[in-house]
């Protein structure tokens, strides 16, 4: 599998990761009915035989339950693998104390010592400011608890502002984790992938499949179950709108001898300094998801990609 560096850090991951909300999380995604504990462990053993080794979570997937899976899970292999988890600033933690606190109890979770990354999972404008924040990052990356920082959900900005805080201690800041797919590319149009770019940040693709649209496996009879199924760009009206891009996709995939959702995840990977992570509820998703690396979309196709994609800009 191919590797890529997280931000200016010297820390290198799969140049694909796993997102693993739905590990656990039963509100939005129907844990526990259609997909459990079996077929999440066989998700992430399937992705480390895809040599995919790279796994996102956060404290709040599942209350915590997509952490103590990652634990576990990484405790029954010998193969070294790189975590990243997030930290919630909710109202209510104010003092960095709750930021320690927050980390220690990741940390005991995911059964390690130290976490490849620690991302704070949306911006926040509470009683404590970023720069408290930050720092107390900045002391947890010295006292070795997490090996690099990174920020979630920030604009252009705030990403700037966050990348310059962490600069006064000597620590590049690592990743910005942003929704990116064909059918969300408003990073590019509100700056956020140009400033990554400037100041050597990788975005983490989050939601790169569009939440399963783009694989193409749905049509107004066959709706999701959870949440998804409320929302309307899985409705009639909402596939017919994205059937240009669902019609190209299939293009390339018989062309590339590839599913529609592997074209979807190499275009980002295309994009540079970009880490897809597609989700893996069963040990077929993450196969699948192995198999968007290794291999690279031509010009022409990118280009028509880029095309009938812009009404997501």
């Amino acid at each position: 599998m191919e590797s890529i560096k997280l931000g200016k850090t010297d820390l290198e991951v799969t140049i694909i990761g796993i997102g693993t909300w739905a590990w656990g999380d039963k509100f939005f995604w129907n844990y526990g009915k259609q997909y459990g504990a079996s077929q999440v462990q066989e998700a992430f053993n399937a992705s480390l035989e895809a040599g995919i080794t790279f796994f996102d979570t956060a404290e709040v997937y599942g209350l915590g339950e997509s952490e103590k899976f990652l634990g576990n899970f990484s405790k029954q292999t010998t193969q070294p693998i790189d975590i990243a988890t997030k930290y919630a600033p909710l109202p209510w933690r104010i003092s960095p104390q709750a930021v320690t606190d927050a980390i220690n109890a990741s940390l005991k979770r995911l059964q390690l010592n130290t976490v490849t990354l620690y991302q704070i999972h949306w911006p926040f404008n509470f009683i404590m400011s970023q720069e408290t924040l930050l720092n107390t990052l900045a002391d947890a990356v010295q006292a070795g608890k997490i090996k690099s920082i990174g920020v979630s959900n920030y604009s252009a900005t705030q990403m700037e502002e966050a990348y310059n805080i962490l600069g006064k201690r000597d620590i590049p800041l690592a990743v910005n984790q942003v929704q990116y797919s064909l059918l969300y590319r408003q990073i590019e149009t509100k700056g956020i992938k140009q400033k990554a770019d400037e100041l050597g940040v990788t975005i983490l693709a989050y939601s790169p499949l569009a939440q399963g649209l783009l694989t193409g496996k749905y049509t107004p009879e066959t709706k999701p179950d959870g949440a998804r199924k409320f929302d309307s760009r899985f409705s009639g009206q909402g596939l017919t709108k994205i059937k240009p891009v669902l019609d190209l996709l299939f293009n390339l995939a018989a062309k590339y001898q590839k599913t529609p959702g592997q074209i979807a995840l190499n275009w980002l990977i295309c994009q540079g300094n970009v880490i897809p992570i597609p989700g893996a509820k069963n040990a077929q998703q993450a196969k699948e998801n192995g198999g968007a690396a290794m291999w690279r979309l031509s010009s022409e196709d990118l280009k028509e990609l880029e095309t009938v994609s812009r009404p997501w800009l």
